[in-house]
């Protein structure tokens, strides 16, 4: 039979209560006698029921996170730098991928919030916030990453999305490039908008305007055959700005199957800096984000919501760096 509360409490020679107190990290208890009773804990295989935290109104020790797709391979580095900082917090992380969808973050949120999870860190586009009412009506405190809200005031971290579409722009233009073209992320994405409204700014303020043809929305897995439709029209770009690394490998994918060479025929820049940006062929110059300092701070500032509630919420704002390789040259 598995051990109960009782019997580390007989074996300690303690009342329950201490141990719920050692449990919880609560309680005037000296050092050497927590550790005393997390052995006797550890050595009788004791593991404290969530289910039970949950029904007598305690923290459950389980944070949930929300991703797009977590074989992104950015999404799986930021879930990665969550479940590390999450334990280092003595926090269990439920990951769960929503494919940008809100009929699946709805459904997430109401079974986050009956599992009760002590807090939720949304790192997926949604159209209507409305899918959130599980967590916020039900008090749950959420944490927003890589992607903004403005209309709900939780704590938040993203890079400045904008001020990298900036960056990339800058960087093609000083390569000699003027026909530019974007392939974005959905509209609802807000990180993906800053992107391109960066992008965008920085073209016209060297006196270029961007095509509206030349600008097209992809889901990863369109992002191939979206970058041939710019690639092979009879004015082709000479560059191409791409809102994610996933895009940015299609757009490679696409010109090798037409027969163009990158960078030669035409420039390819990504935005992440995942582990894939170095292994492409040509190896892919892109916008860097800070993905494990990001999803860091990320648990920390949810961590911080969920013992100190009542806070303003606090936006973290980390500046993205230009990683140049291969796939960008002068046109």
């Amino acid at each position: 039979m598995k051990a109960t509360i009782y019997d580390v409490a007989k074996e300690a020679g303690v009342s329950i209560a201490t141990v719920s107190l050692v449990i919880n990290g609560k309680g005037k208890i000296s050092k050497q006698r927590r550790e005393e009773i997390r052995s006797i804990m550890v050595r009788m295989g004791y593991k404290p029921s969530m289910i039970a935290s949950a029904l007598t109104g305690k923290k459950t020790y389980a944070l949930g996170l929300l991703v797009p797709d977590i074989s992104n391979p950015f999404f799986a580095e930021i879930a990665r730098a969550v479940e590390d900082e999450g334990q280092r917090h003595g926090y269990s992380v439920f990951i769960c991928s929503t494919d940008n969808k809100d009929e699946k973050v709805g459904h997430y949120a109401d079974l986050l919030q009956q599992k009760n999870v002590d807090g939720v860190i949304i790192g997926t586009g949604i159209k209507e916030l409305s899918v959130l009412e599980p967590l916020l009506n039900g008090g749950v405190p959420i944490t927003f990453l890589a992607r903004e809200f403005p209309s709900v005031e939780v704590p938040s971290v993203v890079v400045n999305d904008y001020e990298g579409g900036f960056a990339a722009a800058e960087h093609l233009i000083a390569l000699g490039h003027r026909r530019l073209a974007v392939l974005a992320e959905q509209d609802s994405i807000s990180s993906s908008r800053e992107r391109v409204r960066g992008f965008r700014q920085a073209a016209e303020a060297m006196g270029l305007s961007l095509d509206p043809a030349l600008v097209l929305s992809s889901s990863v897995n369109e992002g191939k055959t979206k970058a041939m439709e710019l690639l092979q029209r009879h004015d082709r770009p000479t560059a191409v700005f791409c809102c994610n690394d996933l895009l940015a490998i299609g757009a490679l994918r696409a010109a090798k199957e037409i027969g163009l060479r990158i960078p030669q025929d035409c420039s390819i820049i990504g935005f992440d800096d995942t582990v894939l940006a170095s292994v492409t062929d040509p190896p892919l110059t892109t916008v860097a984000q800070p993905i494990e300092q990001m999803g860091k701070i990320a648990v920390q500032l949810l961590v911080r919501n969920i013992g100190q509630r009542g806070e303003l919420p606090e936006r973290i704002v980390l500046r993205p760096e230009l990683s140049v390789r291969h796939s960008t040259m002068a046109p």
